[in-house]
């Protein structure tokens, strides 16, 4: 929540030197006072410099008085579990620079001071805090995301404008969605493939991935939110499903069972789209990857002769013919589908 820039500064003295109030009616999850002390030759000039410079930064219920010998930098924690107070003891060195328990800060650092403190009011003291999950998320927004993006798309998204898709989706989402407006015209071709039944997330990972973009959750102002932006390394990102939690033979016992099959110059894409029906899994393609070594599965002829054999090992001696490879994923609800990638590196 952002803090509303403070009005008025209440300075009341002290017998050796003033003491000053700041005040604000806005409360947050917590309340923070902010306890600076000091000392020296012109302390009261300088104590009201900061003053003055804390309350247009929008940092509220600040006392800055003179130093005692019992004073140390750091938190006290009172108030209640419900209702808890944090009183932040700092130090002001100087005219440009206070000592905190979370660092140092100069004048021009009052804005960062804002934010931390206002961290501090929303989620307490950074050594109570709950260690943050995924996308710098708390296990609880995690578990909100979860629930989110399991629900499963509900309709029809093949021959769909990928645009088109992908907002269809966001705009059924529960939690804020927005593409990022300089992405926004690289999502103008057809999809495909049909996403029917797959767990939002999935989907929309697998939508964005083609045009160079991602699904980055974040939290804004507290609360969650998702982008669609452009991929950067070493980006946190939401995948194209994950490793399932259960073996794959529990997962899809049929790719293990025994078939005739018999596969003679068939364009790949067609010969592991019958795989992937009969096995009633989507199939979903690395088209990112597929693109960088030039690999159209609607070119290439595959052959299997006539064998009984698994389509676990049928789909993998048809792909290696196109340079391909397959592996079992699980969407966000723990659906199987078949990914299809290169056998190169990506």
């Amino acid at each position: 929540m952002p803090m509303r820039i403070l009005r008025s500064i209440l300075i009341s003295t002290t017998v050796l030197l003033p003491t000053v109030i700041v005040a604000s009616p806005i409360q947050a999850a917590g309340r923070v006072h902010l306890e600076l002390v000091g000392e020296g030759r012109g302390a009261s000039l300088v104590f009201q410099e900061w003053a003055a410079l804390l309350g247009k930064a929008g940092i509220r219920n600040v006392r800055i008085r003179n130093a005692t010998a019992t004073d140390r930098v750091g938190i006290e924690v009172r108030g209640t579990k419900d209702n808890p107070l944090y009183v932040v003891t700092g130090v002001i060195r100087s005219r440009n620079e206070l000592i905190l328990p979370s660092g140092r800060f100069r004048r021009s650092d009052v804005a960062r001071l804002a934010r931390r403190l206002d961290d501090l009011a929303r989620l307490g003291p950074a050594d109570r805090r709950e260690p943050p999950a995924a996308f710098g998320l708390s296990t609880e927004q995690i578990e909100q995301v979860l629930e989110d993006l399991s629900r499963p798309v509900g309709f029809s998204t093949v021959e769909t404008v990928r645009r088109a898709a992908v907002e269809r989706i966001g705009d059924r989402l529960l939690l804020p969605f927005k593409i990022e407006p300089a992405m926004a015209d690289a999502l103008d071709d057809k999809v495909s493939e049909e996403l029917f039944g797959i767990s939002r997330g999935t989907a929309l990972a697998y939508l964005l991935r083609p045009a160079g973009m991602c699904l980055a959750p974040r939290e804004l102002n507290g609360r969650v939110v998702y982008v669609a932006k452009k991929c950067k390394p070493g980006m946190e990102i939401w995948p194209v499903g994950r490793e399932p939690n259960s073996p794959i033979r529990e997962l899809l016992p049929a790719i293990y069972e025994f078939h005739n099959v018999n596969i003679q110059n068939v364009p790949a894409a067609r010969a592991m789209a019958a795989i992937g029906k009969l096995l009633k899994v989507p199939v979903l393609i690395d088209h990112d990857a597929l693109a960088r070594h030039g690999i159209e599965p609607a070119k290439v002829l595959v052959t299997h002769p006539r064998r009984r054999t698994t389509y676990s090992i049928a789909l993998r001696k048809i792909l290696f013919q196109a340079g391909l490879k397959f592996e079992v994923r699980a969407d966000d609800t723990g659906e199987p589908f078949l990914w299809i990638s290169t056998v190169k590196p990506v």
